[in-house]
């Protein structure tokens, strides 16, 4: 109660005196935005999984700055991050990729998830990498049913 109402005492001291925060608020809406085109913004990433020299934290940290996105990634930006997995040797990171991108298709991912896995396929055949669902991660192995299957 006290810090509101001093909150409120600040206010009113502020706006007899004319201080104004307009000028900050300005300062802080103009700043410079991306201008990023999306081809662009793909070719970034699809580069960054390419490189030769990509560790294990560099591939985690790429993989999840895109799954923070509020978008599903291209599936050449996918197929990437597949090859780097196996450049580093790391095949649980790999289903884990794929298991975030299926996740990032949010309430469509009974249309996306299968386009995204029909693209991508040749990768995953030639990588020797199988899906989620092919390993049996859509079903939990041990989960007693509810008491509304039984």
């Amino acid at each position: 109660m006290l810090r509101a109402a001093a909150g409120h005492l600040s206010q009113v001291i502020r706006g007899s005196f004319g201080v104004t925060r307009v000028a900050a608020v300005q300062a802080v809406r103009n700043s410079s935005h991306s201008t990023e085109t999306d081809a662009e913004f793909d070719a970034r990433y699809e580069a960054y999984f390419n490189r030769a020299d990509i560790d294990a934290w560099e591939a985690r940290k790429a993989m999840n700055d895109l799954l923070g996105m509020d978008l599903v990634p291209e599936p050449k930006i996918v197929a990437a991050g597949l090859k780097a997995c196996r450049r580093l040797n790391d095949y649980a990171l790999a289903i884990r990729w794929l298991e975030g991108v299926k996740d990032s298709c949010g309430p469509h991912v009974n249309t996306i998830w299968p386009w995204m896995v029909q693209e991508i396929r040749p990768t995953l055949t030639e990588l020797g990498v199988e899906t989620p669902e092919e390993l049996g991660y859509d079903q939990p192995e041990l989960a007693l049913k509810t008491v509304f299957e039984m």
